[in-house]
């Protein structure tokens, strides 16, 4: 898409500096394109089951609906099992990760139905409404508009432009993509089912998915494999009594006639009924004016409360002055007066003469009512009054609300603003004797008296209804300590638990006539058709989940699951202890009809729930997804009795009289039973409170005999944010997965939705993280293929040198760490430590060695070996193409094992720490030492000379009052506490009391704060009194590069104990070294010396010959040294010396330019030492050196 790769750039660089080169980019995917198609023809991630094999690991996603392309919200579900699927191939199991496309239920037909009035209402191409005149209307006042009004507009134009008109279905279908031409073919539901899963499967295959696509089919009876399983799934879930027929209380499309449920919401997915009690509140004549026309009728107001209990100290009810309500008939030639909403929920509720039907005899407002007499049930007073109450809403309950100011916070507050504000109550038309009631005591709380609401919003100082917030904690004060410790004072069950008579009262006054039940949405929710659901009572065939033996076996089932996150498992509990009956059947959409009942067709949350196990089939039977013909087995679909499904899917059934072979129906049973269960399956964590709880209540019914099925492990996962900002059409941020691999490639695009994020809070897909992911791998990519070229060229051997063991210890850390992450399915860890971290090891190993004799062959080959396993499930197609073409190793990284690690050796990494950050701290020093940002009596300082020796000082151990502090606050350590240690005035008045801290009191504290800060820096370690390395022993070894780092020449490593100055090393400890920069004569001053000339005989190079001293008793390293401070440029090489075997005939010799080293140079060893003689000249040991010497820089 033109726009979205030019305002992203794609290269890494954002548009605003101009369009810039996609080489990179296009590059990365010009690999992956060819390494799908060696992976499709090799048939790598066919996987079928066998005889004998490594364990097997199935993962799968919930299949996604298809109305839609997929976009990166899907995608990131997708790669959890993705990345965990070609994991666990790397560790040697048999692995099938297949993929399927979803499209029972009322999406598709209800977009098909839109698309058809549109054409028909508008024509085709369709001419819809000139809209100009919406555009005059003022702009939404949102936060962004609030901000830059320019801003807003401008992106409601790009959103226009890349969605279309999205009020109607045609501008949709153009926003995907689709031509004019081909948008009325969509008016036909099964042209959805042949264009969207096609597409679905070729942008899957477009990102590198390892999915099995054999095995991949749609659902609905399109697909007559697929409608034959449904089919046996709900035949045996009713022969087991787990579907019942009766009314039931449902979310219902009255447009749509039939229930709504999740899937088939606009919004509103996850909300359920909230069942309230209906108080019937009787109209005392005579009526209000307004109501005149219902005279000599029973009127009603009718009021939904949660404590039915309470209603016995009513002092009024409360309306809104300006809320519409509608005058309505009821049964028993009744009337009841609710807002409009409500009384549609009462009439699907049968509670009206004609179900669904309100039979509106009148409108009016609150004001119509109000001061109006009316009498209450079980309250006390004959007579109490219709007040007004600021806080009454439309859109919750009947817009009528009982009053029981003894116990209601809201209640009260209202009432008193009323009693003590006469201008209010003359606003309202209220009378003084309207509101001459005091709050009756009904409800002893412990700790709130017999007057619960009354005497909290004093202790709050509650002083009016408006005050939210103090009411909204008096509420949450009054109700859970009344609901749990209340007792009751007044009626028939005085002295008995609000928690155990509130539904027998509920029931009481239901029988008495004076309530019923009402149920409406918790909140609002719109189908797809556009409809405003209502709570229905229907009748309907439901799944019986609340059913307590099913209930138990399934939470017996979640003990087992792997949730990976506490608060997955909880969902899951919750859903569990909430769920009740759940319809499964609709009669308008696509899908499976019910094989008792065809009138009916099975729910889409219902026909999806053990569908997992169609996939160890499902490439045995259909030779496409659309099931049009047979599979590898040339099995008919009419052949697939339930016998038949049984023998595949049920141990303990018998072998079926069926024309299909013996061998054949094995060959399924086999897949099936190797298969099963499935080892992880993730989604959304939205779909915890439905589809997942199904799937877990499904398996325990169809395989109740065989728990070994049941699934092993869910992995949930928040919703993807793009940039911060949620997905939306209004906000115009949605990339399709087709898109952001043409944006940011393939294995960009997989790194930065691995980096967006692991846990259950939303992710962020960032795109500029995106874009720095092209040129992070393309980087990568161009190394490798230098260093292995250079391989010849490095160093081989022992592997002896400080920085080859760090390196080494750096595989294993990454090796190790991206293994529990990546088993763990925290996929952004895995990249931290087993891409970042490791990248950074590698470039510390390429600094360190420098200085040194250079990097390790096969160190270096080995990293590359491994990073390109670790990268492999997060980006495939890069570490193939490395591994085949660039290492030119045998076979797929996809088949490769994962390497074999032994457990890092944790004191060398804190080693190799402590001498990084401690040059980063040394070179810090050092640029204030030269130059000072420091004033002397207004005057700035003259820089110091740059130094040329640094003396560091370290100490083996702590001064004991230190050792004291330490092993104090060791013992005292909690890690699980916040704060893990004890308060600071706590641990002060501990340690004054000791001897030997009195003296050292000044410096305790910052001592201890250092401590602290080093621990939370760097972890409990920090609390041993020793290191777990020898730091003279890291200095010494790494010494040419802190000076190759710092530009110095001489490095002196000094015992902090040892020094005169004790004042200026007072805080050197283990661990925390200090150091000290002078300008220092480096040469001796008391030994003999003879002036030698030192030749480069390397041709080509910037090197030339030096005179310099070398002095008796100098081993090489004195004289290399010497030679790079004559030199600069020789500061940061290697430098080896060699010796002519002739030291006067080999300097004569022209150099042979192919061969510099051809006349007889011997290397001489950085420990040798010269000796000057008198009559000899300079020598080594017994051999003879001349005037002039040889060097070789690399």
């Amino acid at each position: 898409r033109k726009d979205v790769t030019e305002s992203t750039g794609s290269s890494g660089i954002n548009a605003e500096y101009g369009v810039m080169s996609t080489a990179k980019r296009d590059f990365l995917i010009g690999v992956e394109k060819k390494y799908q198609q060696i992976w499709e023809s090799e048939k790598v991630y066919e996987s079928d089951a066998k005889d004998v094999s490594p364990d097997k690991y199935f993962g799968c996603i919930p299949y996604p609906y298809m109305n839609g392309r997929l976009h990166l919200g899907h995608c990131f579900t997708i790669t959890k099992v993705e990345y965990a699927s070609r994991y666990q191939r790397l560790k040697g199991k048999n692995v099938l990760f297949p993929f399927a496309y979803h499209c029972t239920g009322m999406p598709i037909k209800a977009c098909a139905d839109k698309l058809t009035y549109e054409m028909a209402t508008f024509g085709c191409p369709p001419n819809f409404p000139d809209e100009s005149e919406e555009s005059k209307k003022p702009v939404e006042q949102t936060e962004d508009f609030e901000k830059d009004p320019a801003a807003y507009q401008k992106k409601k134009g790009k959103l226009e432009m890349k969605f279309g008109n999205t009020k109607y279905q045609w501008g949709i279908m153009e926003g995907m993509g689709i031509s004019a031409n081909e948008i009325p073919k969509f008016a036909n539901t099964d042209y959805w089912l042949s264009y969207f899963p096609p597409h679905c499967m070729q942008d899957l295959k477009g990102m590198g998915l390892a999915a099995d696509w054999r095995r991949g089919f749609i659902t609905t009876d399109v697909n007559p494999y697929y409608d034959s399983f449904v089919r046996w799934h709900f035949n045996t879930l009713k022969a087991r009594q787990k579907i019942k027929f009766g009314k039931r209380y449902s979310v219902f499309s009255p447009k749509d006639n039939q229930p709504c449920m999740d899937h088939d919401r606009k919004s509103g997915e996850g909300v359920g009924p909230q069942e309230y009690t209906g108080i019937k509140i009787k109209l005392l004549t005579p009526f209000p004016a307004a109501l005149s026309k219902l005279a000599g009728r029973d009127v009603y107001l009718i009021a939904a409360t949660l404590r039915p209990e309470t209603m016995y100290g009513q002092t009024n009810c409360f309306v809104k002055d300006d809320i519409e309500y509608v005058a309505f008939e009821a049964k028993s030639n009744e009337v009841y007066i609710t807002t409009l909403r409500a009384a549609k929920n009462l009439a699907w509720q049968e509670l009206t003469p004609e179900y669904g039907k309100v039979n509106v005899i009148m409108k009016l407002t609150g004001n119509d009512i109000m001061g109006a007499a009316i009498k209450a049930p079980r309250t006390k007073f004959d007579k109490v009054y219709v007040l007004p109450m600021m806080g009454v809403k439309s859109n919750k309950g009947t817009g009528v609300v009982t009053s029981v100011p003894s116990d209601a916070p809201d209640d009260y507050a209202a009432l008193m603003d009323l009693k003590n504000k006469q201008p209010l109550r003359e606003k309202y038309g209220i009378k003084d004797h309207m509101v001459d009631f005091e709050p009756v005591p009904i409800i002893d709380v412990p700790g709130f008296g017999n007057l619960c609401a009354v005497n909290v919003c004093q202790e709050l100082k509650v002083n009016s209804q408006n005050e939210k917030d103090k009411l909204l904690l008096a509420k949450e004060k009054c109700y859970r300590k009344g609901f749990d410790e209340g007792v009751m004072i007044v009626g028939n069950h005085a002295g008995k638990n609000v928690k155990i008579v509130k539904p027998i009262i509920k029931e009481e006054m239901i029988a008495a006539g004076e309530a019923f039940k009402y149920q409406e949405p918790e909140k609002e929710i719109i189908s797809r058709s556009g409809d405003e659901c209502v709570i229905a009572l229907c009748d309907q065939w439901f799944l019986e989940y609340g059913e307590p033996s099913w209930k138990k076996v399934t939470e017996d089932c979640l003990k087992d699951v792997e949730c990976y996150f506490d608060d997955t498992r909880q969902g899951f509990e919750r859903t569990i202890d909430w769920l009740h009956e759940h319809a499964c059947s609709r009669s308008y959409g696509l899908g499976t009809k019910l094989p008792w009942d065809e009138q009916w067709l099975v729910e889409s949350l219902s026909d999806s729930t053990i569908y997992m196990a169609y996939y160890t089939v499902a490439h045995l039977l259909q030779g496409d997804i659309y099931g049009t013909k047979p599979g590898n087995l040339d099995i008919k679909p009419e052949q697939m009795t339930h016998e038949v499904w049984n023998y595949i899917y049920l141990k303990s059934s018998p072998l079926p009289e069926t024309s299909i072979p013996r061998e054949k129906l094995d060959k399924m049973r086999q897949e099936f039973q190797y298969w099963y269960p499935i080892d992880i399956r993730s989604s959304g964590k939205d779909l915890v409170q439905n589809h997942l709880t199904y799937w877990l209540y499904n398996h325990t019914a169809v395989w109740n005999e065989e728990p070994d099925k049941w699934p092993r492990s869910v992995r949930a996962n928040g919703h993807l944010l793009m940039d911060g900002e949620k997905m939306s059409k209004s906000l115009g941020n949605i990339i399709s997965l087709h898109e952001g691999v043409q944006l940011y490639s393939a294995d960009g695009m997989r790194l930065a939705l691995a980096d967006a994020g692991d846990v259950l809070e939303d992710a962020n897909f960032n795109t500029a993280q995106a874009n720095a992911g092209i040129l992070r791998l393309y980087t990568l990519i161009d190394w490798i293929k230098e260093t292995v070229e250079d391989l010849p060229n490095l160093r081989s051997g022992p592997k002896n040198e400080f920085y080859d063991k760090v390196f080494a210890n750096d595989i294993n850390v990454a090796v190790s760490q991206a293994d529990k992450h990546y088993s763990n399915t925290m996929f952004r860890e895995a990249m931290i430590a087993g891409f970042y971290e490791f990248l950074s090891a590698r470039d510390r190993y390429r600094e360190l060695s420098a200085a040194g004799n250079g990097m390790h062959r096969g160190l270096i080959k080995q990293y590359i070996k491994t990073q390109m396993i670790i990268i492999a499930p997060v980006c495939p197609h890069i570490a193939d193409y490395v591994w085949r073409e660039i290492l030119k190793e045998e076979g797929s990284v996809v088949n490769a094992k994962w390497p074999e690690y032994s457990t890092p050796d944790d004191s060398l990494s804190k080693a190799a720490a402590h001498l990084m950050e401690n040059v980063h701290d040394f070179r810090l020093r050092l640029i204030n030492y030269t130059n000072p940002n420091i004033k002397k009596k207004g005057k700035a300082i003259k820089p110091n000379e740059p130094p040329n020796h640094m003396t560091v000082f370290i100490a083996k151990d702590y001064p004991k009052w230190q050792e004291t502090t330490l092993n104090y606050l060791k013992e005292n350590y909690d890690s699980s506490a916040s704060p893990p240690f004890p308060e600071n005035q706590d641990i002060l008045k501990h340690l004054k009391t000791l001897a030997e801290i009195k003296p050292m009191m000044k410096k305790v504290m910052p001592f201890v704060a250092f401590v602290k800060s080093q621990v939370a820096e760097k972890g409990a370690s920090v609390l041993e009194s020793h290191l777990a390395f020898d730091e003279r022993e890291v200095f010494q070894q790494n010494k040419d590069y802190i000076l190759r780092s710092l530009d110095l020449d001489s490095l002196e490593i000094c015992e902090s104990s040892t020094y005169q100055d004790q004042k200026l090393v007072a805080d050197v400890c283990p661990g925390k070294p200090m150091c000290k920069f002078e300008k220092r004569e480096l040469d001796p001053v008391d030994k003999s010396s003879v002036k030698v000339t030192f030749v480069n005989i390397q041709p080509c190079t910037p090197f030339f010959k030096h005179s310099i001293n070398v002095y008796d008793t100098d081993t090489i390293e004195d004289v290399i040294s010497r030679l790079k401070r004559t030199d600069r440029k020789l500061k940061s090489k290697h430098v080896e010396i060699y010796r002519y075997v002739d030291p006067v005939k080999g300097p004569r010799q022209l150099l042979a330019f192919d061969q510099p080293m051809l006349w007889n140079k011997r290397k001489m060893e950085k420990v040798e030492k010269m000796e000057y003689c008198q009559t000899a000249g300079l020598k080594s040991g017994s051999n003879l050196l001349g005037d002039t010497l040889c060097y070789v820089v690399s």
